[in-house]
């Protein structure tokens, strides 16, 4: 009897069979407590909780079960932008595969183009770094933005429309590209962007995709997690995405050379709560890369 319905979850809300069913007997396991409990003789009731019908209380298992408990969606009614984000700056993540061959040529000429942007073009805006990446995805340019919130985003991008300097340099950009992708992102409040610095050596920018949902738990235990990692380097940055994909979360990592970054990353798991911090956020990801980066020259941070 519980297979049919199972099923249906299954297909209708693209969850695993097994964990359907598993639900199915869940839900069906407490309506029978709660049959068992009418059936019961009891006092008058004495609150409204006490007043529900059986269907009433059969309702409220689902909706607990499925969309979490009432206290919880109380706690969460705010959206995660204003819980989990500084709320200062907004950040562009923009990417560019680059023809073979023409990596220099396009270093060449965002290196015209970037500090024109903000020397003269736009006063909020900001060049966190520029990157070529080393390991990952080759051919590939790395840029991250800083704008002082959306309205200077919007002028950015009206500005870059009008002015000719601009749109040169921009179309010699796009003839040397393979494709080219924007996402915009927040900072996290307790991971602030790192301001400039010459530190050489190389970065790492480590991009996980999350569960739908699961974005405030992965908060609160990075949240612990980086105080961990603080002992053994210094973050550099981390956002999670608004527009463009979604359920996205990024950090960014400074190391002298290779050698460094396995010595630190092995010598964290000797920090209390770090292998905490990593059994509880495995679960949360559906996908994750690393690539590491060498700055370019007019970066920000190299």
């Amino acid at each position: 009897m519980l297979r049919p319905f199972a099923t249906k979850l299954a297909a209708t809300s693209r969850v695993p069979l097994r964990q359907a069913i598993a639900f199915q007997r869940q839900v069906h396991s407490s309506a029978t407590r709660l049959q068992s409990n009418d059936e019961t003789p009891v006092s008058p009731p004495a609150s409204e909780e006490a007043k529900k019908t059986l269907p009433q209380k059969a309702s409220h298992i689902v909706r607990s079960i499925l969309h979490g408990s009432e206290q919880v969606r109380q706690e969460t009614k705010y959206t995660l932008s204003k819980v989990l984000a500084r709320g200062k700056y907004v950040h562009e993540l923009a990417t560019h595969s680059v023809k073979p061959g023409c990596m220099e040529e396009y270093k060449a000429v965002v290196g015209e183009l970037y500090p024109l942007i903000v020397r003269n073009l736009s006063p909020g805006v900001k060049l966190v770094g520029s990157w070529e990446t080393d390991i990952g995805e080759l051919d590939t340019a790395v840029h991250i933005w800083e704008y002082k919130g959306y309205p200077a985003l919007s002028a950015a991008y009206l500005t870059y429309r009008s002015d000719p300097e601009y749109q040169r340099l921009h179309r010699k950009m796009l003839s040397l590209l393979r494709s080219r992708k924007s996402q915009i992102m927040l900072e996290f409040q307790f991971w602030p962007t790192h301001p400039p610095a010459s530190k050489g050596g190389l970065y790492e920018l480590r991009s996980y995709m999350l569960k739908s949902g699961t974005l405030l738990e992965w908060e609160q235990n990075w949240r612990i997690g980086v105080e961990c990692r603080k002992h053994h380097e210094v973050p550099m940055g981390a956002w999670f995405s608004q527009l463009g994909d979604l359920n996205q979360v990024h950090h960014l990592w400074q190391y002298p050379d290779l050698q460094v970054r396995k010595e630190v990353r092995e010598s964290a798991w000797s920090e209390n709560g770090w292998p905490e911090t990593v059994l509880n956020t495995v679960p949360l990801i559906q996908k994750m890369s690393s690539r590491i980066m060498l700055p370019m020259s007019f970066s920000s941070l190299k």
